[in-house]
């Protein structure tokens, strides 16, 4: 039997923090689907490295190019500033064993702030953009801004869209298929899932594949 809900919010799913429901729609809660968890890395207007731990993207395209697909950059954030003012951004994916750094680029992201620093990141120089790479990315994807919209009419958040214009990848990780999936490879947000029937389970995870069949 299948469980029906409408984009209405029932009345048992209450806000953890103020606006919470404004930049999160409780479907997102509700379904629980993981996405892979990365770092976009811009410069400041001042000059200092920005790095912003994001995830809800796909990665996608056709003859005519690869495409980072990027929903839910919050237009009051340096990130979606600096995209918008220098058309260029890299995407770095690192380990499970680096997800605490990466989270210490949220906690300390003032203006002047070195964002590399705050993570403890070193900056490597991109080959086709001015945007910095973090070195200890497995995988990096130096992308041009293609276009960009409010993703729901709100100003909260945007839909940015980037074409992937090189590609820097670790050697080990080139060598090696099966180690990109599992405790060294990419990892997911699995953000907060909760039942829908009483929107208990509240804690957000860190996950990764296990591969299971090949085919």
């Amino acid at each position: 039997m299948k469980i029906e809900f409408s984009a209405h919010r029932p009345d048992y799913f209450k806000e953890n923090w103020p606006g919470e429901y404004d930049h999160f729609h409780w479907f997102e809660f509700a379904c629980g689907i993981p996405h892979s968890l990365f770092m976009i890395s811009t410069y400041k207007e001042n000059g200092q490295p920005n790095a912003c731990f994001h995830s809800w993207s796909s990665f996608s395209g056709d003859g005519g190019g690869l495409f980072a697909v990027i929903p839910g950059i919050l237009q009051h954030s340096h990130t979606f500033q600096n995209i918008l003012g220098t058309k260029e951004f890299c995407i770095n994916f690192l380990s499970p064993d680096y997800f605490e750094k990466c989270r210490k680029t949220i906690n300390e992201n003032k203006y002047e702030v070195d964002e590399f620093s705050s993570g403890d990141f070193t900056l490597e120089s991109a080959k086709t953009i001015a945007a910095p790479r973090i070195k200890e990315s497995f995988l990096s994807l130096e992308c041009t801004l293609e276009s960009e919209r409010d993703l729901s009419g709100k100003g909260i958040s945007s839909l940015v869209i980037g074409k992937v214009n090189a590609l820097a990848i670790d050697e080990s990780f080139a060598n090696n298929l099966d180690g990109r999936y599992g405790q060294k490879g990419f990892m997911f947000n699995i953000h907060q899932p909760r039942n829908p029937l009483n929107a208990a389970g509240d804690l957000s995870a860190v996950g990764v594949i296990d591969v299971v069949k090949k085919y």
